[in-house]
Formats: C-alpha cells, sequence, structure tokens
C-alpha cells in the first residue's frame, strides 16, 4: 500500500473536502427529501442523487483515472470490473429509511481503495455532525480526536450494533448475541462499524449489508485497532462492482471481541 504517497494523501484531504461540501445540503434535505422505492426493495431519495453527483463530480475533476463507483449512479444492469488502481465507493446516504423519515442515524459514507482493497475510509455523521476518517497506518479520528477501539467488557455490559437478518437461516445468531451482549439497532450498518472504531459500541453483527454500506468503515475500524471478519468468503479484495452482489455478513470489534463472536456465531 502506497499510504506515504502524495498521490494518497491528496485522496485523502479530497475526500474529505468532497464529504464535508454536501453537509450543508445533507442536513437541510434532512426528513424532507422526496423518496421513491427502487426495485430491490430499498428506498432512495433526490438527495442520495444529488450527494453522489456532487461527490463524484468534485472527485473526476480532480482524478479522472480513478474508478467512482456508488449505488445510486448507473443503471444497475452491468457489472463493473476494477481495473484502476485507485477507486472510490461511495453511499451517499446509509441509513436512507432513517433520513427520509427524520431518524438522524444516517451518514455520508466514502472509502478510497486501491488495487480493491479499502485502504481509508471518510465518513459523516449526521446525529453527531462529526466527520469520522481513517484507515490502517493513519489511525482514526472522531473529529479532532484520535479514537481507539473499546477492550473487551465484562459478559453482560458489551455493547453490540446489529438488525435483524433479512435471511433468516441467520436467524439463530440474533438468540445467541441477545443473550450475550446489549443490542443497539440504529438503522444504519457505517454508524455501527464506525462506531466500534470510535470505541462507542464494542462490537457489530450484521448479516444485511452490500459492499458500499462498509468499504468506508472497514479502513477506518482498522485504522483504529479493530479488526473486520466475514462469515463468508472476504469481499476484499474487490475485483468486481455488481449492484447485484450478494450480501456480506461480518462481524468486528477488537480481536478478542472478534475471537469470542468467531467461537459464538461459527460454533
Amino acid at each position: 500500500m502506497s499510504s506515504a504517497s502524495p498521490d494518497f494523501l491528496h485522496r485523502i484531504e479530497a475526500a474529505k473536502r468532497a464529504v464535508l461540501a454536501q453537509t450543508e445540503f445533507f442536513h437541510r434535505e434532512f426528513g424532507r427529501a422526496r423518496s421513491e422505492w427502487k426495485s430491490d426493495g430499498t428506498r432512495v431519495t433526490a438527495a442520495d442523487i444529488a450527494i453522489s453527483e456532487g461527490i463524484f463530480r468534485e472527485l473526476a475533476a480532480k482524478f479522472p483515472e480513478d474508478e467512482l463507483l456508488s449505488e445510486e449512479l448507473g443503471d444497475g444492469t452491468a457489472a463493473l470490473t476494477l481495473k484502476a488502481r485507485f477507486a472510490w465507493v461511495l453511499d451517499p446516504i446509509d441509513g436512507t429509511n432513517n433520513y427520509a423519515t427524520g431518524i438522524p442515524h444516517c451518514a455520508i459514507s466514502l472509502a478510497l481503495l486501491e488495487h480493491g482493497v479499502p485502504v481509508y475510509g471518510v465518513i459523516y455523521d449526521l446525529a453527531r455532525r462529526t466527520l469520522l476518517h481513517g484507515g490502517p497506518g493513519f489511525g482514526a479520528w472522531d473529529g479532532e480526536r484520535a479514537v481507539r477501539v473499546k477492550a473487551q467488557e465484562k459478559p453482560g455490559q458489551s455493547l453490540l450494533g446489529f438488525h435483524s437478518p433479512m435471511d433468516k437461516r441467520f436467524a439463530p445468531h440474533a438468540t445467541l448475541l441477545v443473550e450475550r451482549f446489549k443490542i443497539r439497532a440504529l438503522g444504519s450498518s457505517t454508524l455501527h462499524l464506525a462506531y466500534v472504531g470510535a470505541g462507542l459500541l464494542d462490537a457489530t453483527v450484521d448479516h444485511n449489508v452490500k459492499v458500499w454500506d462498509i468499504a468506508a468503515a472497514v479502513p477506518f475500524c482498522q485504522g483504529a485497532g479493530g479488526e473486520v471478519r466475514y462469515l463468508r468468503e472476504p469481499v476484499f479484495p474487490l475485483r468486481v462492482f455488481d449492484l447485484k452482489m450478494p450480501r456480506v455478513p461480518f462481524f468486528a470489534g477488537s480481536p478478542a471481541v472478534c475471537d469470542e463472536l468467531a467461537a459464538l456465531l461459527r460454533g
């Protein structure tokens, strides 16, 4: 990874500027943006499209050779093979249902990938009005504060981000997790994973995400000393971006918490 190169550092600063440039609009349209339902049953708002276009317009002007990948742009009929050294994966609003209905747990999530591997994440947390950013070798930052994953709590005291699995084959996991953790369900997979890196949650387990939901939060969590482990084949390095790709069940936390979750969920 070329984390110390000027090309890389230039992209990090550009990513933060591009996301922050959208925050005024992000707040202004909160709870009022016109929305509709897509064919896959997920909601999209006019704000999703506008934020995607705004961020990618700025990045394309600075880095025309980079690939730009978003859940909300393109017709979704063709998978895209990644060929460029650098690629950007954007979820313009993670937690769109929350955003559209006026629940503040939602985020703009922008990931920088190098050769298909997420190396830096930039996340704007609407509820806390805070920019989180970081990656392996850089550390992790919650606003101006350097953050780390939490040390392991005593049994029954740990907070875990969790959404009910859409695939009911994973339903037994819910019982196991409720017995061991205090559950928090915010409606944003990006924030669940980012809050693990920021030390606000001890762990997260999610069976429902697509790659754009976690691409920025993965390097942020890793930069904070956390681990992200997958219940199926790892999705990274990402070789093909496909809006119809399968979901990516995973869990994350400190190394000790991940060992515990691995034994619990795979046992």
